[in-house]
């Protein structure tokens, strides 16, 4: 397992050297997405208002106070479970450029072709990690869609944000489906210890 510290917006050539297991941590701008905009870009078929090309985006819904207009700042900017959004990301790699989704919980076999094939990759952050997410969130440089509050599209302005574990790399490899076939292949022991059938 290597450690990478990278800095966005991401290459494909950044992305292609991650392996399942390592360490990475992100410096620069990562984009907050949620199932509302995501909905409204592929469903909606309204486009990004924002250049995604190269982009880490993040799950979140995140909680922040408005100090202006357009303006605000971060107050607790957590992650949400990834794998109802799996259809959208063959779209966001394909059609925006995104290079990486950072989430909780993982996602499925769509996400992981579209990464094969395009040059992406899915960051596990551990859940319940807002506090220590929002210390790295410098500040909140863009929000586009307030209608959909909080599930707008945000911009983040972060430093060191890790580490993140890849788990789903652009070589196929997924860190969920190694460790439920690891627990699957544990189960005939375990009912012969405790006598089920």
């Amino acid at each position: 397992m290597a450690e990478y510290t990278l800095k966005t917006p991401l290459t494909e050539e950044d992305v292609r050297k991650l392996r399942v297991g390592d360490k990475v941590t992100l410096e620069g701008v990562i984009f907050g997405i949620r199932d509302a905009n995501l909905i409204r870009m592929f469903d909606g078929q309204v486009p990004s208002p924002v250049d995604l090309t190269g982009a880490a985006c993040i799950h979140t819904a995140p909680n922040v106070r408005k100090v202006g207009e357009g303006k605000y700042e971060p107050v607790c900017i957590g992650t949400t479970t990834s794998s109802r959004m799996d259809r959208f990301t063959p779209g966001l790699m394909f059609e925006y450029g995104v290079r990486a989704v950072i989430g909780k919980a993982g996602m499925m076999e769509a996400s992981m072709e579209a990464m094969k094939k395009h040059g992406g990759c899915y960051l596990a952050i551990v859940g319940g990690a807002a506090a220590w997410e929002t210390e790295r969130i410098m500040s909140i440089d863009g929000v586009w869609w307030e209608d959909l509050m909080p599930e707008a599209i945000w911009k983040f302005q972060t430093k060191n944000f890790g580490p993140l574990i890849v788990a789903m790399d652009s070589h196929g490899n997924n860190i969920y489906f190694d460790v439920k076939a690891k627990a699957a292949s544990k189960l005939p022991e375990i009912f012969k210890k405790i006598g089920a059938e």
